[in-house]
């Protein structure tokens, strides 16, 4: 080697990686639990602030609205500025938000907070997401994302098991989110750990390209399938469903099945803590049998009689819950890797924007239509009864998951078939 030449820089240890890993998923958790804090606090919000249902599901829907319009730039800040850059932005955002959303009860500020929220988080995941492809392509990639979602999951768990662990905190609205602000600091300094791991590494190692972030190109919606529609269709409607149950599930639990506070985010917490663990082992057992479509109809089947068991009190409340777990796990262990297989590469980026636009609309319209249903039928302890509209609302969406599912089944056993019922990993080819 002459003098002139470079020196070849080794790839970074597997251990620096992990470390990494470890560092950005440290900020998706408190940035998971950051957004889960309204929901234990729901019905504190509404005894001592005045706050009606629908401003709480509000504050979800603007985080929502939020996201939608972050969606449309494309990822051309973290294109233009580079993952750590970009991903201390974000997180700075995220903070910031955390911090406001405790300091004051009036509902403006709470949902300008919860909007700068949705302005930071929706593009902080991306931001790591496209990290994660720099430090771990070709290497354990799709481990490394499953681990990422495992850590950030906590966040939702502890969120909703913060009655629990953090009673001292739950004396009045504000303590709580007091609680939260401290765990958002935790969103800027890990992703200040991260840009300091990187910036060491560049010094020292070489590392792989970061790739293209998702990007909405509108010609390419034009070029889309049948198939593709009906999983966004699909995507909509169970999203729409599971997470505004989840915003007013705490809440729900407490005044139709008089649980304990604690209980309730103990039961609430069992989605989060479930597909932790069963969306990795569903995403294997497809991998191996296909049969994509099949299962996304089995998910959205459990999913469409779970809320009137609830609602109506047919079962033990155990039983509903373990098949909304099995849903939440299963559906989207499914869902998101078929796109793959449907949308040629190129148009990936806009095929999984697309999904997340209206994934984020569906979101944010049922969340503001849950908390105006509960309003109108006055959901109380009191009341009980009144929740039951809003869970007939829910089934709907899972009776339309079901017709989606099975729709996108038929048009895979087809002439149109791309594959989800028949490629497995013995018969890659299908």
């Amino acid at each position: 080697m002459s003098e002139s030449e470079p020196a070849i820089r080794p790839e970074p240890p597997t251990a620096y990686r992990w470390i990494v890993l470890v560092m950005i998923s440290l900020a998706m958790l408190a940035n998971y639990y950051v957004y889960d804090s309204i929901a234990p606090i729901a019905d504190i919000l509404k005894s001592e602030l005045g706050y009606t249902d629908v401003n709480i599901g509000s504050l979800y829907s603007v985080y929502s609205i939020a996201a939608v319009l972050v969606l449309l730039l494309g990822g051309v800040i973290i294109d233009r500025f580079g993952t750590a850059r970009s991903t201390v932005l974000f997180a700075a955002i995220c903070t910031v938000a955390a911090i406001l959303n405790a300091v004051s009860s009036d509902l403006t500020v709470m949902l300008a907070a919860r909007f700068l929220l949705g302005l930071g988080s929706e593009p902080l995941i991306v931001a790591i997401t496209t990290a994660l492809a720099k430090w771990f392509k070709g290497k354990e990639l799709s481990f490394a994302f499953g681990v990422n979602l495992m850590i950030a999951r906590l966040g939702s768990v502890a969120a909703d098991r913060s009655p629990t662990w953090a009673r001292f905190a739950y004396d009045g609205w504000q303590g709580p989110l007091v609680v939260s602000a401290v765990i958002g600091v935790l969103i800027l300094g890990a992703a200040l750990g991260y840009a300091a791991l990187e910036r060491t590494a560049l010094r020292r190692y070489t590392l792989g390209e970061a790739g293209e972030t998702d990007k909405l190109v509108l010609s390419d919606l034009f070029r889309f399938s049948r198939s593709f529609w009906f999983v966004v269709l699909l995507c909509m409607t169970f999203y729409s469903a599971i997470f505004p149950f989840r915003s007013f599930a705490i809440k729900f639990f407490m005044e139709s099945w008089e649980l304990t506070r604690e209980l309730a985010g103990s039961h609430n917490s069992a989605l989060p803590l479930a597909a932790m663990f069963a969306t990795p082992l569903f995403g294997l057992l497809v991998d191996k049998v296909g049969k994509r479509a099949l299962f996304m109809a089995f998910g959205s089947f459990l999913l469409m009689p779970v809320f009137l068991m609830m609602g109506y009190h047919l079962t033990p409340l155990w039983v509903p819950i373990v098949m909304l777990g099995v849903a939440f796990s299963l559906i989207p262990a499914v869902m998101w890797p078929s796109v793959a297989y449907i949308v040629e590469e190129r148009r990936l980026g806009t095929a999984y924007s697309v999904m997340t636009l209206i994934q984020q609309g569906g979101v944010a319209g049922m969340n503001w239509l849950i908390g105006h249903t509960n309003d109108l039928a006055g959901a109380s302890a009191s009341s009980p009864a009144g929740h039951v509209p809003g869970m007939w609302i829910f089934t709907v969406l899972g009776f339309l998951g079901l017709v989606f599912a099975i729709l996108l089944r038929r048009e895979e056993t087809g002439p149109n078939a791309h594959g989800l019922e028949t490629i497995t990993t013995s018969s890659p080819r299908g």
